[in-house]
């Protein structure tokens, strides 16, 4: 990669802050070649475009030889890619499965049924601050909770939490063409641990089925069966980042564009009805995932006067999508109740995030109750230091002052 390429700067943890004028730069050349061949994709309706293309894959098994895919190689741990990373009919085949226990139209309560459960967890993170002056809104709020909702949902025993914590900033890695400043190896590690740990529970849940989807999908492993075995570990992995590190960024993000824009939070405190519309324009404004560097075209594809060739490494650029002043007025500005917002932020197509509704959830409970209970937030550094993942971008960690705790 070119140390001067708009990828190369993307990249570049000096520009993680704030990379929006790298984007606006990538829009002025909408389909970018670089020198390695990999085109960058930015302008919203191309990027909306190529992500409901069928002619553009993430199956790794498309990529041409001698290919160096971005992030970590999935099979190096022994277990096969997860459905993100398939095409149908493949892709189709395992997130149906997946889906029927978990959302419409199969199982229309599931999630629902949840609430109870993840908003007495959010009552009592939030009571943690009592007492307290300073606090990490990552590691002491937007962190636990989402480990807690996605052990939930899988049906992992509450004492097994932990394990989870240290797994998940390696299987995240896996997604980012810097490694995540993880090494391969780390990754491997961690999943095929997170792997072992996964297989044994669902043989458990197979003799012995209790809560979560993973007791629901287990008699769908095996001979007959819908998926393998394997199949079922390496979609439990995957629902780890999707149901888990996308929402920790959601929350911090919101989080931290509120207290930069007093004058949103004083609304969002006393308009209830705002909560949904402004969620969603953090999800324009600083999506979780910033771009998708994982595809490969199928054939040549014209768009925007250019043609890719068959063979081509293409990012779709979430993120700069989002800002396209083409499809959103004012884009650079934080609007709360913005119209017609059709963002990118959850992706778009048959790889639409699949955890999208419970982060939706999760982040709608959890941040009327945060500024509606900690008293006057005051940011201690901004901007905060980031973490190294320059695809699921998001602060590391988020230090701020509070004047104490309301009942």
């Amino acid at each position: 990669m070119n140390p001067g390429s708009l990828s190369a700067q993307i990249l570049d943890y000096a520009n993680r802050a704030d990379p929006y004028p790298l984007y606006a730069e990538l829009r002025k050349t909408p389909v970018l070649r670089e020198d390695d061949g990999t085109y960058l994709v930015s302008s919203y309706h191309a990027v909306r475009s190529l992500a409901n293309d069928p002619r553009v894959s993430q199956d790794p098994r498309n990529r041409p030889p001698g290919y160096a895919a971005p992030g970590h190689s999935e099979e190096d741990s022994g277990l096969p890619p997860s459905f993100i990373l398939t095409d149908p009919p493949e892709h189709d085949r395992l997130r149906a499965t997946v889906n029927r226990p978990f959302g419409p139209p199969y199982s229309p309560r599931f999630l629902d049924g949840l609430r109870g459960e993840l908003a007495t967890a959010v009552t009592a993170l939030l009571d943690a601050f009592d007492g307290k002056d300073r606090i990490d809104v990552v590691q002491d709020f937007a962190y636990p909770l989402p480990v807690t909702a996605i052990c939930k949902v899988l049906g992992v025993p509450r004492e097994d939490e932990p394990r989870f914590h240290r797994w998940a900033d390696p299987v995240a890695s896996g997604i980012d063409p810097q490694h995540g400043g993880l090494g391969a190896a780390e990754y491997q590690q961690a999943r095929k641990e997170m792997g072992a740990y996964l297989a044994d529970l669902i043989d458990t849940k197979r003799r012995h089925p209790g809560p979560g989807i993973l007791s629901a999908l287990a008699p769908d492993t095996g001979p007959g069966g819908s998926m393998t075995p394997a199949d079922l570990v390496a979609t439990a992995i995957l629902l780890l980042v999707a149901g888990h590190e996308t929402t920790v960024n959601l929350i911090t993000n919101t989080t931290l564009t509120l207290l930069r824009h007093p004058d949103v939070l004083q609304r969002f405190q006393n308009e209830p009805e705002l909560t949904v519309p402004l969620i969603e324009e953090v999800l324009r404004y600083e999506p979780p995932v910033q771009f998708v560097p994982v595809n490969i075209t199928l054939a040549d594809i014209d768009i925007a006067d250019v043609t890719i060739p068959k063979g081509s490494p293409v990012w779709l650029m979430i993120a700069a999508a989002n800002r396209d002043p083409s499809r959103f007025k004012n884009p650079d500005r934080f609007v709360p109740d913005r119209e017609d917002n059709e963002h990118l932020g959850f992706y778009t197509g048959i790889h639409y995030c699949f955890g999208a509704p419970l982060a939706r959830i999760e982040a709608r409970l959890a941040l009327p109750e945060l500024f509606r209970r900690v008293k006057n937030f005051r940011l201690l550094e901004d901007p905060p230091p980031y973490r190294t993942n320059a695809v699921l971008r998001g602060p590391r960690h988020l230090p701020v002052a509070i004047d104490g705790l309301s009942a």
